[in-house]
């Protein structure tokens, strides 16, 4: 519905409210020009949560005051994770002139973009162009060293990827971050709310609220709001002290604490803590905090190219056979094979199909994640199957006590 009420239009143009870059001084009827870079297996919800807040400005204000244009690398097709098509606005060698770019991306992020992308985002830097990213966009930005000093936020899949190859991009566990020139935010539908939170900075809170009313959405999430963990949601509110317990594990991979200071740092006993997890989670710490370790060295093998000794020792484990060894009772595989099938095009294993399933979307969509970190984990998840035996005994293995 068009805001055709009689109320006055938002005000257009003018320059940035806080330290997100300098664009200056914009004539009220120009409008301000973004650029949505997809990347190969973007995610379609990240750059519809991210366009669409645009749209409704406009739409409310009734003036543009955005634009948009959708851009390849190749100017072909860009094809979402899902298999859904999408035809770009324009090439990159166009002259484009554009405010900000955003970049958007998703699954297999660390092989789904070329030198072109890199060196196009360096001239849009060199032009003073805003930069942003969405969901896995951020690992993209930091292959080009544009994320060099700045706080950044990104998918927590793919958080271990930029800490390990860009070790000068302060990564953080923010929904999103705005930092000076820069814009970067997790997956799902938190750019909507990085937006939201940009439309208040350039516009003011009135249009953003209006634009949030639109979307039935009840409120614009805080920019400090760290996402959820991957392993324990909805445990903060009905379980704090489990998800204390949960988020200390997730903090201490590389050096485990014992399972008695974690307790006492969760404020409770150790036989509670266990009952805690043996009641909601259905393991013990034990095994949970395993799989956590686990878990972060499958996205480390899948996403990085650090050896498998260094990859055991990065989780915890002061032996890589050791880590060898509960890595296949777990998982299901060797590191080893979990490392070669990130290359493999149809894994061992894989079940033949049809020419009817090739044809379908979603199962090419499927195909396209086997290489990603969760891919294939819902069965294997904690609590579930062979994460119910009895608590083993601590192992020599593991730098910290609480082991597999």
């Amino acid at each position: 519905m068009d805001s055709d009420h009689g109320r006055a239009p938002y005000a257009g143009g003018g320059r940035m409210t806080t330290d997100t870059g300098s664009i200056g001084k914009r004539p009220d009827n120009e409008p301000f020009r973004i650029g949505f870079l997809l990347i190969d297996n973007f995610t379609l919800i990240a750059l519809a949560t991210a366009l669409e807040p645009l749209r409704m400005a406009n739409q409310l204000a009734g003036t543009e005051l955005y634009t948009w244009k959708l851009l390849t690398a190749e100017g072909g097709i860009a094809r979402a994770s899902d298999g859904i098509t999408m035809m770009p606005d324009a090439l990159l060698e166009d002259d484009n002139q554009f405010d900000l770019v955003i970049v958007v991306a998703g699954i297999d992020v660390t092989r789904s973009f070329s030198r072109r992308e890199v060196s196009w985002l360096k001239q849009m830097n060199r032009r003073h162009v805003l930069l942003g990213a969405v969901c896995t966009g951020a690992y993209v930005l930091a292959s080009a060293h544009l994320l060099d000093g700045y706080a950044c936020s990104a998918h927590w899949e793919c958080l271990e990827a930029i800490q390990e190859g860009f070790p000068r991009v302060h990564t953080n566990n923010r929904l999103y971050t705005i930092e000076r020139d820069r814009m970067t935010c997790t997956g799902g539908t938190v750019p909507m709310h990085m937006m939201l939170s940009f439309l208040a900075r350039r516009h003011g809170k009135e249009l953003s609220n209006a634009v949030s009313h639109m979307f039935v959405c009840d409120r614009v999430r805080e920019e400090s709001e760290q996402q959820p963990m991957p392993i324990h949601p909805g445990l903060a509110c009905t379980q704090p002290r489990l998800a204390e317990a949960a988020q200390l594990m997730e903090a201490n991979i590389e050096e485990p604490i014992e399972l008695r200071e974690l307790a006492s740092l969760a404020g409770v006993s150790s036989r509670q803590l266990e009952r805690l997890f043996l009641k909601h989670v259905g393991c013990t710490p034990s095994r949970y905090y395993l799989r956590v370790r686990l878990n972060r060295a499958r996205r480390l093998l899948k996403q990085t190219s650090c050896s498998i000794v260094d990859v055991a020792s990065m989780c915890g484990f002061v032996s890589a056979t050791h880590f060898s060894r509960c890595y296949r009772k777990i998982i299901g595989c060797s590191p080893k094979c979990e490392r070669l099938d990130r290359f493999a095009g149809n894994p061992a294993g894989a079940a033949t199909v049809t020419a009817s399933e090739l044809e379908s979307a979603s199962f090419q969509a499927l195909r396209r994640a086997r290489g990603e970190p969760n891919y294939g984990t819902f069965e294997r998840k904690v609590g579930g199957g062979a994460d119910r035996e009895s608590p083993p005994a601590r192992r020599s293995g593991d730098k910290g006590s609480v082991s597999g």
